[in-house]
């Protein structure tokens, strides 16, 4: 029997209904359904997860070890992890808790500081899940456009603080654009955020990923910003959900806390895969890394503008004819090659993302169809 129309309520919530679904996840579903797609759209390393990983994650399924852990994860994992970022930072006060992947820690972060009404300022382009998370829970998004340098402008972002900022959430290395910021801008951030009593969260998960000049940590100068990392990016992990965040202890004893409600814990193989993981060496895939970075300008240098990405594997072009959604379209269609449109990451839809972590072969296919395409009629793309 239907239910009465005077008496039928909304079945999803208008929180949810404000989700789009990811337009990578519908660049994943594209290349699902082409015949032998070139697929320079998924954001994870081409690399195996280290042998050792793989071992150690084994022998803890073997022994049984597949319950819950303490919240916080294993003494094991938590205690290398925190001795680590203490002795980075020279911060003994400093707090860590291990969760389900950096996404995760990105929820429970935004979930312990962001009340209705907070301003939470980002610079776009800026990764995807950003902007959705900050509105899903009542906060406004303040945007500081980088393009087209991609440099931050920290008075830019002094001039964008109000008494309603909580937040300013940077990323470097940066997803989409490979941006590295440099020392004086994470260091002036820094002194920033903390001079206005605003939390900087600094998302470093492509931290190892700095080809051209040392990484640059904000939080090397105030012990007041909120770090993200994880496996995922550095040690080819992203499916076994390991991530970490540390910070001041009221905020970590926070995240622990709502961890408890959300997501329990992070898988418990994967944390004992990811104690073997920190004892690999990683130099040589990301070298690769870099390779491949550097075969993909030199590639498409002279038909498409971009700016030299100096670090995670991404490299941003101008859209031929300016709109990346549409040159994405005719790249699909013509080419079966599958990026990202700029789009997806901000409000300006003049760039694209290409992922380059994948096969020689593959990448060679997407640099003879981002030829073809170049020459691509403007009112086309």
């Amino acid at each position: 029997m239907s239910t009465p129309a005077s008496v039928r309520r909304a079945i999803i919530s208008r929180r949810a209904s404000a989700f789009d679904s990811s337009g990578i996840r519908k660049a994943f579903d594209l290349a699902a359904k082409l015949d032998d797609p070139i697929n320079l759209a998924i954001g994870q390393p081409d690399f195996a997860m280290p042998a050792a990983a793989c071992e150690a994650a084994k022998a803890a399924i073997d022994a049984g070890k597949s319950g819950y852990t303490q919240t916080q994860g294993i003494p094991q994992l938590r205690e290398r992890l925190e001795g680590a970022v203490r002795g980075e930072l020279g911060d003994p006060e400093r707090k860590l808790c291990v969760t389900s992947g950096s996404s995760g820690a990105l929820v429970l972060v935004l979930m312990t500081l962001i009340d209705p009404g907070d301003e939470v300022i980002l610079f776009e382009p800026a990764f995807v899940m950003y902007r959705p998370l900050v509105e899903f829970l009542g906060g406004t998004c303040v945007i500081v456009d980088t393009s087209p340098s991609f440099r931050i402008d920290v008075e830019q972002v002094a001039a964008a603080i109000t008494p309603r900022t909580k937040a300013i959430l940077l990323n470097t290395p940066s997803n989409p654009t490979g941006f590295v910021a440099p020392l004086d801008t994470v260091r002036d951030l820094a002194r920033l955020a903390e001079r206005a009593g605003v939390t900087l969260i600094s998302d470093e998960l492509y931290r190892s990923y700095s080809y051209d000049e040392p990484f640059h940590s904000p939080a090397a100068h105030s012990d007041r910003v909120v770090v993200i990392d994880g496996f995922s990016k550095s040690h080819a992990m992203t499916g076994w959900r390991v991530g970490w965040v540390h910070g001041p202890a009221e905020i970590i004893d926070a995240c622990t806390m709502l961890q408890q409600y959300t997501f329990v814990c992070a898988p418990q193989a994967g944390q004992w895969g990811a104690i073997a993981a920190l004892d690999a060496p990683m130099d040589i895939p990301l070298a690769e890394c870099k390779r491949k970075r550097d075969k993909l300008m030199a590639g498409i240098a002279g038909h498409y503008r971009f700016v030299k990405p100096g670090g995670a594997f991404y490299l941003y072009p101008e859209a031929p004819g300016g709109s990346g959604k549409r040159f994405a379209e005719i790249a699909a269609e013509q080419e079966k090659l599958i990026v990202v449109p700029g789009s997806v990451f901000g409000a300006a839809d003049t760039h694209f993302r290409i992922a380059y972590t994948v096969s020689d072969r593959t990448l060679d296919r997407g640099i003879a169809a981002l030829l073809r395409l170049a020459g691509a009629a403007p009112d086309r793309a």
